[in-house]
């Protein structure tokens, strides 16, 4: 069963493959997502500190019946955030917010600020400064897994060119029709897992011909076909749901993929829209866009 997976990373803390990303789940309605993941079998919830859910979040992952360690709470440092003073009080007030002692997982959501998001200032020295919170934070038991998040190649290399401990994980948009395979290249020969966000492509995968049309071939969903090509990415999936029914069907992965599918769906023509979800910044200051 996929969600009882699990991939071991750089530093030996375990990971689960599959995961709950919270991503457009309203804070009132956090709590009651988390636990119904949790009573699928969901080990690893998704959130962060743009999403406005974390308070939310928190209250699932205390209230939801399964000890604490059994589960891994992955979190961002929002993306503006560009000091190691902000960074480092942000975690803080993130830990306060959840009501949690210690995050699994922090890493910085992106290497510009969204309204600045692909442009050609990098954030070098920034991110560096970010990265040392990060790492603060680390040593002192406040997380178990640090990385970053939408980070290209260079940006990579500027944290492994300076840090004292290495990013464990990467995530990064990832689904068929969108496979950057040098970059996960990258990331495997420098040990940095990769995690996926929005593996069905905002939804907009389950209306592609194609991929509906491979699906039905191995007798699945839509849906179901892009986790499973995620995993067998080597990636963790992180699909993001509140439906219980959704949630049980996106864990139902207990088919392969050919090799000769799988190229295909690599180089499957990129879809290009992703409705409203096209919109930038990805997150406003006021609201979730």
């Amino acid at each position: 069963m996929i969600l009882e997976e699990f991939y071991t990373l750089s530093n030996g803390k375990n990971i689960p493959k599959l995961g709950l990303g919270t991503w457009f789940i309203d804070n009132d309605k956090a709590a009651h997502a988390v636990k119904e993941a949790v009573n699928c079998g969901y080990r690893m919830i998704d959130t962060a500190q743009a999403y406005g859910n974390e308070q939310g979040v928190g209250e699932g992952i205390r209230n939801c019946g399964i000890p604490r360690e059994q589960l891994f709470v992955a979190n961002k440092v929002a993306a503006e955030l560009k000091t190691y003073e902000e960074a480092a009080a942000s975690i803080d007030e993130s830990l306060k917010k959840t009501g949690l002692s210690y995050f699994d997982q922090m890493i910085i959501h992106s290497p510009q600020p969204w309204n600045e998001f692909r442009s050609e200032k990098r954030y070098f020295e920034e991110n560096r400064q970010v990265w040392k919170a990060l790492e603060d934070a680390y040593e002192a038991g406040k997380i178990k897994v640090i990385g970053v998040s939408n980070f290209l190649k260079d940006d990579l290399e500027n944290i492994l060119n300076s840090c004292k401990v290495k990013p464990m994980v990467n995530q990064i948009l990832l689904h068929i029709s969108n496979t950057d395979t040098q970059l996960l290249d990258y990331c495997s020969k420098n040990d940095i897992l990769v995690e996926a966000y929005s593996p069905i492509a905002h939804g907009e995968a389950l209306k592609n011909r194609e991929i509906v049309n491979m699906a039905r071939s191995y007798n699945v969903s839509p849906a179901q076909l892009c986790i499973a090509y995620a995993l067998q990415l080597g990636t963790v999936a992180l699909p993001k749901t509140s439906n219980p029914d959704h949630m049980r069907s996106n864990a139902e992965i207990n088919f392969e993929i050919s090799k000769t599918d799988m190229e295909a769906l690599k180089a499957m023509k990129k879809i290009e829209s992703y409705g409203d979800f096209d919109v930038f910044p990805v997150f406003g200051k006021k609201s979730l866009y």
